[in-house]
C-alpha cells in the first residue's frame, strides 16, 4: 500500500491497518460471529500465501469447520484483501491439479500477518513475496488496461508447476527470485511446452541483470525489464 510503503513507521501502520480491518470491516459489519477464530485464520492463511488451497488443513489449524474456512476465504476476496488464482485444466494430457491458489493483494500485509519480520534474499519467504509481487503486477495490468486475457496456473500432480498462464496460451510465466537461472528453474516451462506446443511465449522473471534467451526459446528477464515490458504492452 503506497501510504504505508512510503512511511517511516511502516510496521506500526501495518499493525494498525490489520487491527482496523478486523474491527471495522469484519466484526462491525457482522461478517463473522466470533473474531478470535477469524484472527487466527488470517495468520494461517498468510502463511499459505501463493500456495494451493486446502480448506481441511487450514480448518484443523484454526479449530473451525472446513465450510467456515471456505467462507473466511470468501470474506477476504469480497473485501478485496486477496484473490484466487484458478488452475489451468483445459484439455490436460496428464493429471493436473484443479484446486485454486490464493494470493493476498498486498505483500506488506502478508509479511505482517505471517510475522515474517525481515524478509531476507534467498529465503523461502523472499521467493513467496517475489511471486506475490509478480502476481500483483500481472493482475493489475490486465485489469487497468481492460485486456481480455485470463490468468491461471498449471501444475502436474507430480509437483511440476508453472506459476502463471496468460490465456488462452499467450504466455507462460515463472517467477524465480534467483540471480542465477539454470535448467532446474526451467523444468515447468519445458514440461508445459510438451503438453501445449501452441504456447506463444515462455518467460522467467528473475533477479538476474538484463535479459537473455535460452536455446529453446525461453526468455529470462530481470524484474526491472519485466515491469517495463509489461506496462509498455510488450510482454504478451
Amino acid at each position: 500500500m503506497p501510504l504505508i510503503y512510503d512511511s517511516n513507521e511502516a510496521a506500526l501502520h501495518l499493525k494498525s491497518y490489520c487491527a482496523d480491518y478486523l474491527k471495522e470491516e469484519i466484526f462491525a459489519e457482522g461478517l463473522v460471529r466470533k473474531l478470535q477464530p477469524f484472527s487466527r485464520f488470517l495468520e494461517i492463511s498468510a502463511l499459505g500465501d501463493t500456495e494451493l488451497l486446502n480448506y481441511e488443513t487450514v480448518a484443523r489449524d484454526c479449530g473451525v469447520s472446513a465450510p467456515t474456512v471456505r467462507s473466511y476465504y470468501e470474506i477476504l476476496v469480497d473485501t478485496l484483501l486477496a484473490r484466487y488464482l484458478p488452475a489451468y485444466t483445459f484439455r490436460p494430457k496428464r493429471r493436473v491439479s484443479s484446486s485454486p491458489k490464493f494470493y493476498f493483494a498486498d505483500v506488506g500485509v502478508v509479511n505482517y500477518l505471517a510475522q515474517r519480520g525481515q524478509v531476507l534474499p534467498g529465503s523461502s519467504a523472499w521467493g513467496k513475496a517475489f511471486e506475490n509481487w509478480v502476481f500483483h503486477e500481472l493482475t493489475t495490468y490486465i485489469e487497468y488496461t481492460g485486456r481480455p486475457e485470463t490468468l491461471s496456473y498449471w501444475r502436474l500432480t507430480t509437483g511440476v508447476e508453472v506459476d502463471f498462464i496468460v490465456g488462452p496460451m499467450k504466455a507462460a510465466i515463472e517467477s524465480k527470485a534467483s540471480s542465477n537461472i539454470h535448467s532446474d528453474h526451467l523444468k515447468g516451462l519445458r514440461e508445459l511446452k510438451s503438453d501445449y506446443p501452441e504456447i506463444q511465449k515462455r518467460i522467467v522473471i528473475s533477479m538476474e541483470n538484463g535479459a537473455r534467451m535460452t536455446e529453446d526459446g525461453i526468455e529470462i528477464l530481470s524484474y526491472q525489464d519485466f515491469v517495463k515490458s509489461l506496462w509498455a504492452g510488450n510482454l504478451f
